[in-house]
């Protein structure tokens, strides 16, 4: 799916309107063309437009069905805008969101957000760095819908999820195969070795299944390929 960036690009301005009401609409478009020139980088495969306009689907569901209150479901897609924003698939773990994070924080305080929002932004993007959320969140629902949006993917119709596999690994073109194989299968045994995939109840009952599938034929083919 390619995604319409005029139609992200509409979302992200109504959005920046409640973020940041008195920035005025050169500013929200201003930050929201910075935004998309992040994901339409072009050494991106996976991390596009694409993964970026399915979690903000995802989000939606999850906002009608859990349900997510109208502001946290706010700070929840302002998370998705950020979260890749900052991509390298060369850099060390936790470097791309940490660099994403401190670009968050940096950019939402130029637009004047609030720093409670701006807060909560930079953990949900943190937390996307190992998908752990710690005991004590000061937004769990926000960090619960967005973990759950940006796992998504795992879930996917078979179809999608087949394209994602072969996106990611473009993305790491430079990695030998050996080397990649066994990565990109410690990554999965430990999301396939969780006793819960998902932390909303939505997800947790509508995608586990499909989820657990698509993790069991991956690791499974990795393993043959070893």
């Amino acid at each position: 799916m390619t995604p319409d960036p005029e139609a992200l690009l509409d979302r992200w301005l109504l959005d920046a309107a409640a973020l940041a009401p008195d920035a005025g609409r050169d500013r929200w478009l201003g930050e929201g063309s910075r935004l998309l020139a992040g994901w339409t980088e072009p050494h991106r495969r996976y991390h596009t437009g694409e993964h970026l306009a399915e979690m903000l689907a995802a989000l939606d569901e999850l906002e009608a069905a859990v349900p997510l209150a109208p502001e946290d479901a706010l700070v929840a897609r302002t998370v998705a805008w950020y979260h890749d924003l900052a991509y390298d698939p060369r850099a060390a773990p936790g470097s791309n969101e940490h660099r994403s994070a401190t670009l968050a924080r940096d950019h939402l305080h130029h637009l004047g957000a609030d720093d409670v929002v701006v807060d909560a932004v930079e953990a949900g993007v943190l937390m996307t760095a190992t998908h752990e959320i710690r005991a004590d969140a000061r937004h769990p629902a926000v960090q619960a819908a967005v973990h759950d949006a940006d796992l998504w993917i795992l879930s996917a119709p078979p179809g999608r999820y087949a394209a994602y596999r072969a996106q990611v690994r473009q993305e790491h073109a430079s990695v030998p195969d050996t080397a990649f194989r066994t990565g990109r299968a410690t990554v999965l045994q430990v999301f396939s070795a969780r006793d819960r995939l998902y932390r909303t109840a939505h997800a947790h009952e509508r995608w586990t299944a499909r989820a657990r599938a698509n993790l069991r034929g991956e690791l499974a083919e990795l393993d043959d390929g070893r």
